[in-house]
């Protein structure tokens, strides 16, 4: 209890090891997520998404230093590539906005996405609890960057960023992923390069397909926007759309909905890691033998496991 009170205090080193407990489920792990669920639902989680290349590690610097001009505290996790065997993350993206990590009211965390399809990982819904608990207004949540595979980030933020550049052919492979879906703002990237207006153009006409065949226009637009976070370009517009949805979030039934998945799939994440570690802990070596001699098979033992 002393250390989930440093970290309501605002203590970046209890807030790191409380996040290294609750992500590596050790001892008390359980109690801790406890008390960090309690500030649920408390700051705007923003996952930016997109393929690999286009910048996402930079436009999420260009957001904290705006977020912290205005004098809000951040937090960020970023999604890394990690190994299937040893489950280690290449920490190579954390590089891109270590120039905020000296910066008191910032908290910068990499979080191996431990091989699961779509760059999440079954930590990171403790991972914001512990950022919420620790008082950040806004949470943003990189993912791995697998492309067609991470539109499960919708069901962990409340804003998903999606980002793509000019002549890459994104927006056919964002249709084809979902991510026209699931995406709340659109931004060109990179903008500086050659074909700009018509990835815009591309964008805000599939975005607009839904329209064409006779559904209802919804609530919320999602904005197609010009962006270089090389250079800084089109960074307060893109804040005013994030807060704009934000608040669009809080005065619908939307932002509710959308808390009510984010908390299913938490529930979700939490009983498959469970189910699947107890019934693996009594996979012997005798059942292995068995099933190299075709005694068994896979689909017995599995229903035996699990009716235990």
């Amino acid at each position: 209890m002393e250390l989930v009170k440093r970290v309501r205090r605002g203590d970046h080193a209890a807030a790191s090891r409380s996040l290294s407990i609750v992500v590596n489920d050790e001892k008390d792990s359980e109690i801790l997520a406890k008390e960090f669920f309690k500030a649920s639902g408390s700051a705007q989680k923003v996952g930016v998404s997109g393929p690999p290349g286009v910048g996402k590690s930079t436009l999420t610097g260009r957001l904290i230093g705006r977020y912290r001009a205005d004098k809000l505290k951040v937090g960020v996790l970023m999604v890394d590539p990690s190994s299937s065997i040893s489950g280690g993350a290449f920490l190579g993206d954390r590089l891109r906005v270590m120039e905020h990590a000296t910066d008191k009211g910032v908290f910068i965390r990499s979080l191996a996405s431990r091989g699961m399809i779509g760059g999440l990982t079954y930590a990171i819904f403790g991972a914001i609890h512990v950022l919420e608990t620790l008082g950040c207004d806004k949470i943003l949540i990189e993912t791995v960057g697998t492309g067609q595979d991470e539109v499960e980030i919708a069901s962990v933020a409340d804003t998903v960023l999606y980002v793509t550049t000019p002549s890459m052919g994104d927006e056919i492979q964002a249709m084809k992923a979902g991510a026209m879906e699931i995406g709340d703002i659109f931004v060109v990237n990179k903008a500086d390069l050659a074909g700009k207006d018509k990835a815009i153009a591309d964008l805000k006409a599939a975005l607009g397909l839904g329209h064409s065949a006779g559904q209802a226009v919804k609530a919320w637009e999602p904005p197609v926007l010009a962006a270089s976070a090389k250079n800084g370009e089109g960074i307060p517009e893109l804040v005013r759309e994030l807060d704009g949805h934000w608040k669009h979030l809080k005065a619908s039934g939307e932002g509710r909905r959308r808390l009510k998945l984010q908390h299913a799939t938490e529930l979700q994440f939490w009983i498959q890691r469970r189910v699947i570690k107890s019934a693996l802990e009594r996979v012997t070596d005798k059942i292995l033998e068995d099933m190299v001699l075709r005694k068994t098979d896979p689909a017995s033992i599995g229903r035996k496991l699990l009716k235990a």
